[in-house]
This record gives structure tokens, C-alpha cells and sequence, in this order.
């Protein structure tokens, strides 16, 4: 420590420190915080951890043996400890709250490969550019997000699950006049941001349920049909389902035309 300063700085980083008064200030924080301090620390009474503590919102604290000043001395894989188990805890509770409730809508072509086949890749690059220029708009005009979009296939969240069985309605007709069928699957749960895009079992059921529409059908899970109540859509009784690696049996239900 001599080594580090000059008297002068030695004295003015003293008088800093000990004139620095954040007391007042520490209810206000909001960041979450951990408070770590040896039991008989030497230079500060664990009271004064206590009461930081106290003062922070939800602030954690955690009391370790020892009189040395720096926590991480003598038994710093101890102090690191408490550190990561801090910060798991932090980011498992941040992914909870990430969770919203969402209605998911997966559409692609049926028969694209066969379809492809028909045309030469100039004919068929045209015609899926026609496509998805249709589906984007039906997701504006109805409020939907793209979340992605691979080959023929679109992904998109809505906040209402009646806005997303008629913006799928709406794209299988418009899309008829250019020759192709697209099918289409609509569920509602909690998703996830996971490295930025959308997730979570929801999702995976949402993608599912397409897989099993038929051409030019709108399948949803009965979660769906059942928010959309009074809604005037009409639906009919497609049978229980097993969705490749989603637990249980589904029932699903297909959009009366």
C-alpha cells in the first residue's frame, strides 16, 4: 500500500473514504446486489454489511469467517462460491420473467418440394417471393411479428389468438390464385427470448400442430379455441394428435371455412 501512493494521495483517498456518506442513496438502488463481508472484519463491524444490506432492496448478504478486510482472503474459492451461485440464481430469474404469454402461428407450403420440382428455380424463386410477399402482409394488416422465416415456412407471434387464426385464414385463400396450398398451425403459451428469437414449448407445439394441418387448413390446439370463444370462429373437431416430441396426446380442432 505504501508503494501505491505518495503520502499526499494516501491522505486525499482517506478523506474520501471516509467522507463519502452513500447511506441515504441506498434505498433507491435497484440493481440486484450482494453484500459479502468477513464476521470480524478488522476495518468495518459486520453491523455495517447488516445494515447495507438492510438499506439495498432485496440486497443478499452473506457473512463469511474471518478477520481480513478483503473477502476474498484467506479462502477465496469460498467467496467465488457465493458469487456464482448469486449469479445462476440472477439468470434463472431472469429467464422466467423473459416468459411471456404469446399466440404462435407456423405456416409453409404443402407439397413445396413437389411444387419446386414443377417449376425451374427462377419459376419457383418467383413464386415463393409472391408467397411471402402475401404472408407479410396478412401479419401487418393483423399486427403479427416475423420471428423467422425459413424457405417457405414463416414463423410469427400475435398478442391475440383471434387476430392469428384470421391472419392464417386470410393468407391460406390469398394465397390459392398462385397455384400452391399452405397450411398452417396456431397455439398459445408462454414463449422465451432465447439468443434473441422466440422459444420454449409453445413453439415447439406451434410448429407441431402445422405439421399436421392438412392442405390449405388452419389447425389449433384447444387452448386456442378456447380463448377465441365468442369470437364468431367456427371450428371442427380434428381428433386427439400426438405431436413428435411433445409430451401427452393434443386435441386439435381445424378452422371451419
Amino acid at each position: 500500500m505504501r508503494r501505491s501512493v505518495s503520502p499526499g494521495d494516501a491522505l486525499v483517498f482517506l478523506r474520501v473514504d471516509s467522507e463519502t456518506d452513500v447511506r441515504a442513496i441506498l434505498p433507491s438502488v435497484r440493481t440486484p446486489t450482494l453484500v459479502i463481508q468477513r464476521t470480524d472484519d478488522k476495518n468495518h463491524s459486520i453491523e455495517h454489511a447488516r445494515d447495507v444490506a438492510w438499506k439495498i432492496p432485496g440486497a443478499a448478504l452473506v457473512e463469511l469467517p474471518g478477520s481480513n478486510h478483503g473477502y476474498v482472503s484467506p479462502d477465496q474459492d469460498e467467496a467465488l462460491d457465493h458469487v456464482e451461485r448469486f449469479g445462476k440464481a440472477l439468470r434463472a430469474e431472469e429467464a422466467e420473467l423473459d416468459r411471456v404469454l404469446a399466440t404462435v402461428l407456423f405456416t409453409d407450403i404443402a407439397g413445396a418440394t413437389e411444387r419446386a420440382a414443377e417449376l425451374d428455380d427462377k419459376g419457383w424463386r418467383e413464386l415463393v417471393e409472391a408467397h411471402h410477399a402475401i404472408v407479410r402482409g396478412m401479419l401487418a394488416r393483423y399486427r403479427g411479428v416475423e420471428v423467422d422465416t425459413a424457405g417457405d415456412g414463416f414463423f410469427a407471434t400475435f398478442d391475440g389468438p383471434a387476430r392469428a387464426v384470421k391472419c392464417a385464414t386470410l393468407i391460406v385463400e390469398a394465397v390459392e390464385p398462385l397455384g400452391i396450398h399452405v397450411r398452417a398451425g396456431v397455439h398459445t403459451g408462454e414463449v422465451e427470448a432465447i439468443d434473441e428469437k422466440m422459444g420454449g414449448i409453445a413453439v415447439a407445439i406451434g410448429s407441431r400442430i402445422c405439421a399436421r394441418a392438412g392442405r390449405s387448413e388452419v389447425l389449433a390446439s384447444s387452448t386456442v379455441k378456447d380463448l377465441v370463444a365468442g369470437s364468431g370462429l367456427v371450428f371442427e373437431d380434428a381428433g386427439e394428435h400426438e405431436l413428435k416430441g411433445v409430451p401427452d396426446h393434443w386435441h386439435l380442432y381445424r378452422l371451419a371455412r
